[in-house]
């Protein structure tokens, strides 16, 4: 299991890709990875690489979409001194640097029909042809490829030819985004803050609010997004427990911002609710119900408003003033200024300012009448 230590995750989903990885390493047959871009895909070819007998050989990576179609024959298969301007000495392509080894092609869907033609031919007969050289050379390479792309809808395209698909998708495997596994996120990131912690300092760690934000966000940049979060508050906050209400809102991805928001206009509605039934003498019961788990950011160089002082007291994350406070007030208060800001940013449109605030239209109108707002305050 040492092996596959750079595969992270404590999902079902990572336990079965690493029981995949232990039985179709030693196979030696060829492996086409799916997943979307940021899963670990080169991750996973390199394990398959060190499970199998040809660990000792060489592993070379080719991404066949950030190479430029004229250069890619090249640079896979060589070329002889001559053979193109430019080519001034024999070069080795990486199907010869990888003989005993394996090649990894990832992004192989952008590869152009004509390089898929000579690929099926070395996949078949296990030669190479140099660009400029009248000899075929014999090669010893397993073959790992990989795409975030739809190959069959390709083929159906005429993107992709359907008998290198064939050849290529002897052992299928497929890495499932970070949104469906979320249980790996903790584990992740405390993997990467010891991977980018810097010398001499801790690892970074997360509160446990702010670490909900991130299991409840979908990152759409899968793990790589994580590694790049984690790599940017290590850069902040080195040694440190980072608290998202602390970090400036520019620092946190636009969607766990949302998600926080969202989670603080979750609480004051269950605080106004408990305001509501406290009338009927269930405040007790009304106000248990408030989510403490969230902690939503605020920008360090911006002061906390009313609002969102009363909000983090709700939650827990503010002291309560000596001095006592009126409850009822606050809470009107809250209401009004929230429903004068969702109006500003609806620019005075009630329909869509009362699906900012998630109310009935008719009951948007009779707050608005009730706090002397005009649809254009």
């Amino acid at each position: 299991m040492s092996k596959l230590t750079s595969i992270v995750g404590s999902s079902r989903e990572i336990n079965e890709l690493r029981a995949l990885i232990e039985v179709v390493g030693p196979s030696g047959s060829t492996v086409l990875i799916l997943g979307d871009s940021g899963t670990g895909k080169e991750l996973v070819a390199k394990a398959l690489h060190s499970c199998s007998e040809r660990a000792d050989g060489p592993f070379i990576p080719v991404n066949c979409g950030a190479i430029p179609r004229e250069l890619l024959e090249s640079e896979l298969f060589g070329h002889r001194k001559g053979s193109f301007t430019g080519a001034i000495s024999d070069r080795k392509g990486r199907f010869e640097l990888a003989n005993g080894g394996t090649l990894f092609l990832d992004e192989i869907g952008d590869m152009s029909m004509d390089l898929q033609v000579k690929l099926l031919r070395v996949l078949q007969e296990r030669i190479i042809d140099p660009v400029g050289s009248t000899q075929s050379t014999n090669i010893d390479v397993r073959v790992v490829a990989a795409t975030h792309k739809n190959i069959e809808k390709l083929i159906q395209q005429g993107d992709f030819r359907e008998d290198l698909f064939y050849r290529l998708n002897v052992m299928p495997m497929e890495i499932k985004a970070l949104q469906e596994r979320r249980e790996d996120i903790p584990m992740l990131f405390e993997h990467f803050a010891k991977h980018h912690a810097k010398a001499g300092q801790p690892p970074i760690t997360m509160m446990s609010g702010s670490m909900q934000l991130l299991i409840q966000y979908d990152w759409p940049g899968n793990v790589r997004e994580l590694s790049n979060l984690v790599d940017r508050y290590t850069a902040l906050y080195s040694g440190q427990q980072v608290d998202l209400r602390k970090v400036p809102s520019s620092m946190i991805p636009s969607g766990i911002r949302t998600i926080a928001e969202t989670s603080s206009a979750d609480a004051l509605s269950t605080l106004m609710s408990g305001f509501a039934d406290a009338d009927n003498g269930a405040e007790a019961g009304a106000l248990s119900q408030i989510d403490t788990s969230i902690e939503p950011p605020e920008t360090v160089d911006e002061p906390v408003d009313e609002v969102q002082r009363v909000i983090m007291l709700a939650q827990g994350g503010d002291s309560f003033p000596e001095q006592g406070m009126q409850l009822k007030q606050h809470l009107l208060e809250i209401e009004r200024n929230l429903i004068k800001q969702a109006l500003g940013r609806a620019e005075g449109n009630v329909s869509k300012t009362a699906r900012l605030l998630n109310l009935q239209r008719t009951t948007l109108i009779e707050k608005i009448n009730k706090y002397g707002l005009s649809e254009n305050s």
